[in-house]
């Protein structure tokens, strides 16, 4: 994973044994990127951080790129309130008790991400990522220290969804790959929907004849879309009393792989949520043009 060296903040499960301050200060001398508990934001915005036991502090300029201004930059300083942030160690005082206080740099350590992002992953490159929030058009993902990634809501799955919300939410892991770099702008943006498989990897879980769950995706004068898997439909016969977004489970009629078609006859509704997402690509890159319906393209499941 070529983001493997930057995780997403939150991406890992924090340690709290505790760490001797020689250990400490060599993290200090070798500039390693480490993580820590955010426990509050003070009158100066400041933040507060607890790491292995030792007490630090991100002044607020150190809290974020100097890319980010304004209004975004408040509310990227007070949501790390309650979360973990990156940084790096910058420094060691005495505070009035006698013990050590760390002075932290969260922007310094996002700028060793982005830096290695925008040097090691080109388009095409497999991230890990973490879902940092939700909007209408998109989600936004962080690839690395708090480094922030758009994915526009049509590149997250083959099945049209209205929202991103009814595919992923806030904190979780998942895996997409660049679709863009600008390298001015120092901005990346993200695909989704080449890593979930093609046509046919989809459509060999199922077989006519089964009885499955599905999610009503678009309601037409002549049917009836079902997503079966997120890069997945099929169509089935109008039916009064849906609505999108609706579970039901579905009669599976036929599947016609020659052209690539479905046919369901819808039973009821159902309380079936959403399952994990099954990755077909995990790693390295993905091909450039991706051909959905290609019989020929060869991944391994995840």
């Amino acid at each position: 994973m070529k983001n493997e060296r930057f995780l997403p903040e939150g991406y890992a499960p924090l340690s709290t044994l505790p760490l001797p301050l020689s250990a400490v200060e060599e993290l200090m001398e070798q500039g390693t990127v480490a993580e820590g508990m955010v426990l509050r934001c003070d009158a100066q915005h400041d933040l507060h951080v607890k790491f292995h036991g030792y007490d630090g502090v991100i002044p607020r300029e150190e809290a974020v790129l100097p890319e980010i201004s304004g209004a975004d930059r408040e509310i990227a300083v007070l949501s790390r309130v309650g979360h973990s942030a990156a940084f790096v160690i910058t420094g060691i005082d005495i505070d009035g008790g006698g013990k050590p206080l760390l002075r932290l740099s969260r922007r310094k350590a996002q700028a060793l991400a982005l830096e290695h992002l925008l040097t090691h992953c080109p388009a095409g490159s497999v991230v890990r990522g973490r879902v940092t929030h939700l909007a209408k058009f998109g989600a936004f993902v962080d690839i690395g220290c708090g480094v922030v990634a758009l994915l526009p809501l049509e590149h997250i799955s083959v099945a049209r969804i209205s929202h991103p919300r009814l595919r992923f939410t806030v904190g979780q892991h998942i895996l997409a790959a660049v679709k863009q770099v600008d390298a001015g702008a120092k901005r990346f943006t993200l695909t989704h929907k080449e890593l979930l498989g093609t046509w046919l990897e989809n459509a060999a879980q199922f077989a006519p004849g089964e009885t499955v769950t599905g999610f009503v995706r678009g309601i037409k004068d002549y049917g009836v879309f079902v997503e079966l898997t997120p890069n997945l439909s099929g169509l089935a016969d109008l039916r009064d009393g849906l609505e999108e977004n609706d579970a039901v489970a579905v009669f599976i009629k036929s599947i016609r792989p020659e052209q690539q078609k479905i046919k369901l006859q819808i039973l009821h509704k159902t309380e079936q949520r959403p399952q994990p997402l099954r990755y077909y690509i995990t790693d390295g890159t993905i091909e450039d043009p991706w051909q959905y319906g290609s019989a020929e393209q060869s991944t391994s499941p995840a």
